[in-house]
């Protein structure tokens, strides 16, 4: 059992839902990185998602798209993301998943790139252009390492496929609250529960929701049905809000804080 099963077994044990934490790895830097991470875990974030930047990051609006251009620009690469998440696996517990586009680890190679995430401590991954057909071999690697393979189920996605993904999924699978890139969001769609209710109906996993959630009345409402939340840009859009502020780390966690309650 990995760490993530294991995280979402406890989650359902004392019926709480699953909050997890999508931060760009090495924007502002790697050392701010590695604080927050920190920090997270300390107020009880249950899983962090580090982004590992990409110039093309066709799934994220404006807010990941600049940070990861930034965090690109300082030299941030996978490798460094690695070493950093084996730098925080002394210290930490939490499970980490790696969110990638597919061609850092095509240029890093599949195979490799599962035996270093194992030896720095990952659980598991996020590919947004990665479709389980065109991930065989990936899928094989990671679970001959027991890592997990998350894939995405979308408001369009059709019961067959829902299945599909249910079978090839590990971990939880990612609900798209919609039909759009990340971005923050005064309002989430109306059918947004509705969907959610269609997709428990073909699996037993849990379902996590992400893209533009940002308010606490967001989680509320979606913890209803799904079994937990993943906040990114709002969080992102935070620290680009603090960057230049010595108190950055605090600040941020404390709308973190803000999320969870």
């Amino acid at each position: 059992m990995n760490r993530i099963e294991r995280k979402f077994k406890e989650l359902k044990r004392s019926n709480k839902k699953a909050f997890i934490a999508f931060i760009t790895a090495g924007y502002p830097s790697l050392e701010i990185t590695k604080q927050l991470v920190r920090e997270f875990t300390r107020i009880g974030v249950d899983i962090i998602e580090l982004g590992v930047p990409f110039s093309d990051p066709l799934a994220d609006g404006p807010i990941i798209q600049e940070a990861s251009r930034a965090a690109l620009k300082k030299g941030v690469h996978l490798e460094d993301i690695l070493d950093l998440v084996e730098q925080l696996r002394r210290q930490i517990d939490t499970p980490i998943c790696l969110m990638s586009y597919y061609n850092p680890i095509f240029c890093f190679g599949e195979a490799r790139l599962i035996r270093r995430a194992k030896k720095a401590g990952v659980d598991g991954f996020i590919i947004p252009d990665l479709t389980p057909e065109e991930g065989r071999s990936f899928i094989a690697y990671a679970g001959e390492s027991d890592l997990d393979t998350i894939f995405f189920v979308s408001p369009t996605t059709i019961p067959k496929r829902i299945k599909f993904i249910d079978r090839v999924s590990r971990g939880f699978i990612y609900y798209i609250s919609l039909t759009g890139v990340t971005g923050p969001r005064q309002r989430l769609p109306e059918d947004l529960i509705d969907n959610l209710k269609q997709v428990k109906r073909y699996t037993k996993k849990p379902v996590c929701v992400g893209f533009g959630i940002s308010h606490p009345s967001q989680i509320k409402k979606i913890n209803r049905m799904a079994d937990g939340v993943i906040v990114g840009s709002a969080i992102v859009k935070k620290i680009q809000q603090n960057i230049y502020c010595p108190d950055l780390v605090k600040r941020v966690t404390s709308f973190v804080r803000s999320l969870m309650a």
